[in-house]
């Protein structure tokens, strides 16, 4: 005998109660029960559960690939905006190189003004 009064029942455990009663007809499903002493009330609450369980895991499953979804998108606008970023630093980059060439050229208009003529 399994009866298990003053333990708790693992998880695994009430799987098999419930996935052997279910292949039982009514009975068989008498001597099982009192075979592991389980009343059938405690056996439809487990059965429950379990239903609740795997609708659970349904929505956590459904949670998630909403999750990855929105994440999904907010990398992409993320490595747009990266891009364009990087694109306008390349260009800023770009127009300092030029203006520092254009001063070695034309020399700098800082050296063209005379301090004497400021007064």
């Amino acid at each position: 005998m399994n009866k298990k009064k003053s333990q708790k029942w693992s998880a695994q455990e009430k799987l098999r109660v419930v996935l052997e009663a279910a292949a039982l007809g009514d009975e068989e499903l008498g001597a099982f029960l009192r075979r592991e002493g389980v009343h059938e009330p405690l056996l439809e609450l487990w059965k429950q559960e379990m239903v609740e369980g795997l609708e659970g895991a349904s929505q956590q499953k459904r949670t998630a690939k909403r999750q990855a979804e929105q994440d999904s998108h907010r990398i992409r606008t993320l490595e747009r905006e990266l891009a364009r970023k990087e694109r306008a630093l390349t260009e800023a980059a770009a127009l300092l190189l030029l203006q520092k060439k254009v001063r070695q050229i034309w020399g700098d208009e800082d050296d063209a003004i005379d301090p004497s003529s400021e007064q």
